[in-house]
């Protein structure tokens, strides 16, 4: 079993959850985190940290696109080490469906200087 992050995360991107990452997992895009697959030990405590709801269980039903699309932008992106802000318009957007569709990103986040 793995953790993957879900479309809920796009334009919100809490990062409660890399704080208490025991293996540091989780990648940042511009606008969302995912975590690789291959990294996560499957602790768990991840999960309750998201306040969108946007980290599950790899064997929860249709969850091998998600598994795959976190392992491809998990090769593309930087990893994330510590906390940040969420997005401006994350509470707004918390739960808005369709947002792989409308709003989700490429891009990888930017680098600190």
């Amino acid at each position: 079993m793995t953790y993957v992050v879900t479309d809920n995360c796009i334009a919100c991107k809490y990062t409660d959850c890399v704080d208490v990452c025991p293996v540091d997992c989780f990648y940042e895009g511009e606008n969302m985190l995912v975590i690789h697959p291959d990294e996560c030990i499957d602790c768990g405590v991840c999960e309750p940290e998201c306040p969108a709801d946007a980290i599950r269980p790899d064997t929860e039903p249709d969850m091998e696109k998600w598994v795959t699309f976190n392992q491809k932008f998990a090769e593309l992106w930087p990893v994330i080490l510590s906390s940040k802000e969420p997005m401006d318009n994350a509470e707004k957007l918390d739960g808005t469906s369709d947002k792989l569709r409308t709003h989700f990103s490429e891009k990888p986040a930017e680098e600190a200087a």
